[in-house]
């Protein structure tokens, strides 16, 4: 059978053959591998293990960027969720990985316009052109299953269009499953995350993210529990389709360029405004935002926090547990007995598991540290430090963590948690994290 596409079309695709897609991420493990035995013969020739090393870091990362993003789809994907966490790699090994995994919150290979206007045809109809008085053909950002164009809608109003790419669902579920076999080659990108359940989580939530149509709904109803709260800004949904949504535009400084070089006010200001987004959401709109990356904040001219890509959504009809704050404050108080016995009866420890109280709230309470004062800052050293403890393999704290079961409903509000802390140490923020803890999770006031 022949391809009809253009070349142009067929060289800008998402890949859709698991073979050509497995190849493509066979190639890390295989090329780190290559340059690994490539370093051990530039040491032989004098050059030291640390010049060594970074190159083939800095080599493996500019590699992970490349296969990831060209990918798109689920790759993509699971390289933004990486991305987040690497405020916990150690100063020495983070550079070019903060580098390669950065691009990969904002940019991918664009698809030709040609293919962009099919999708809009089927989408929208072959009139689609009449609801849009201008439309750029030029994309102005790329996500892992779709990229996003500036237009202005019929009435005037300047939106942003995102556009589906062409087999992103097949793309998706195949780089998900081979995602899998190379679990253990990115876990050393992020000590002390797990990443087998966060690839179970995204598989299980692709399905949703691929349907722009429930994207628009749950964006209507962000816009609706955010209206009117001051520091925040939700864009309104314009219209939608399965694999089309227009939305208003906005237009403000993303959160990767004000970790890049963002001023004190402005990085204390947008960690308090993620850090109160990401704890009344739940009480606001009975929804939790699960797709925390850089790419998805910015801080807008007047100071607003604008939250945008609403695919992946957990809903929350009864809010945030109670248990879990109170879990915190009991870890806060350092009350062991008492955390151990609500720990046993919420199920995060099995019936049969052989710990002590004392040890158990060792692992948890340097986790409410952030809680302790009237303010926190937020470090990468802190991360690290946190990251460093519970995955040394030597250490009492992994044998803890290894020991403890997180149940499924609290499985989507501990990776947003953790993203959440991820990108406030990437922030350097300082923030009042306490007030805000105590104002929107239930069961923590004292």
């Amino acid at each position: 059978m022949t391809d009809s596409r253009s070349a142009e079309d067929r060289e800008t695709a998402i890949p859709r053959k698991g073979a050509a897609r497995t190849a493509k991420l066979a190639s890390i493990p295989l090329g780190i591998a290559g340059r690994a035995v490539g370093g051990w013969g530039r040491r032989l020739t004098g050059q030291s293990a640390e010049e060594v090393n970074a190159t083939l870091s800095a080599k493996a990362a500019e590699q992970l960027f490349e296969v990831l993003g060209t990918l798109k789809g689920g790759a993509m994907k699971f390289g933004q969720a990486l991305s987040v966490f690497e405020a916990a790699v150690p100063d020495e090994m983070a550079k070019p990985y903060r580098e390669a995994l950065t691009k990969l919150q904002a940019a991918a290979p664009p698809m030709p316009a040609r293919q962009t206007h099919r999708v809009l045809a089927e989408q929208l109809g072959r009139s689609w052109q009449q609801r849009f008085a201008a439309f750029d053909d030029e994309p102005a950002a790329a996500a892992s299953i779709g990229q996003v164009h500036r237009a202005t809608w019929h009435d005037g109003r300047e939106v942003a269009v995102k556009v589906q790419y062409p087999g992103a669902d097949d793309a998706l579920r195949s780089d998900l499953r081979q995602l899998q076999r190379f679990s253990r080659l990115f876990q050393a990108f992020i000590p002390g995350t797990e990443v087998k359940p966060l690839l179970a989580e995204l598989a299980e939530r692709m399905n949703e993210e691929l349907d722009y149509q429930a994207e628009a709904q749950n964006q209507r109803a962000f816009v609706k529990a955010f209206e009117g709260v001051p520091g925040f800004l939700i864009p309104r949904v314009v219209a939608s389709a399965p694999k089309v949504v227009v939305t208003e535009w906005v237009t403000g400084t993303p959160l990767s360029k004000i970790i890049a070089g963002g001023d004190k006010e402005a990085r204390d200001r947008a960690g308090r405004l993620l850090t109160e987004f990401h704890y009344s959401s739940p009480e606001r709109a009975r929804l939790l935002h699960s797709d925390p990356h850089p790419g998805n904040f910015m801080l807008t001219a007047d100071g607003r926090l604008c939250v945008i890509d609403f695919g992946g959504v957990s809903r929350l009809p009864e809010g945030i547990p109670q248990h879990l704050g109170e879990m915190t404050r009991l870890a806060l108080d350092g009350e062991s007995s008492k955390l151990m016995r609500l720990l046993r009866e919420s199920g995060f420890i099995r019936a049969d598991a052989d710990l002590q109280a004392d040890d158990v709230l060792a692992y948890l309470a340097p986790f409410t540290e952030p809680l302790a004062g009237e303010t926190f800052h937020f470090t990468r050293r802190w991360m690290q430090r946190q990251a460093g403890r519970v995955g040394d393999t030597r250490g009492q704290d992994f044998r803890i963590g290894r020991s403890l079961n997180l149940p499924p409903e609290y499985l989507m509000i501990h990776r947003v948690t953790a993203g959440s802390t991820g990108i406030l140490c990437q922030l350097d923020a300082e923030i009042p994290a306490r007030a805000i803890v105590e104002r929107w999770q239930p069961g923590f006031a004292a």
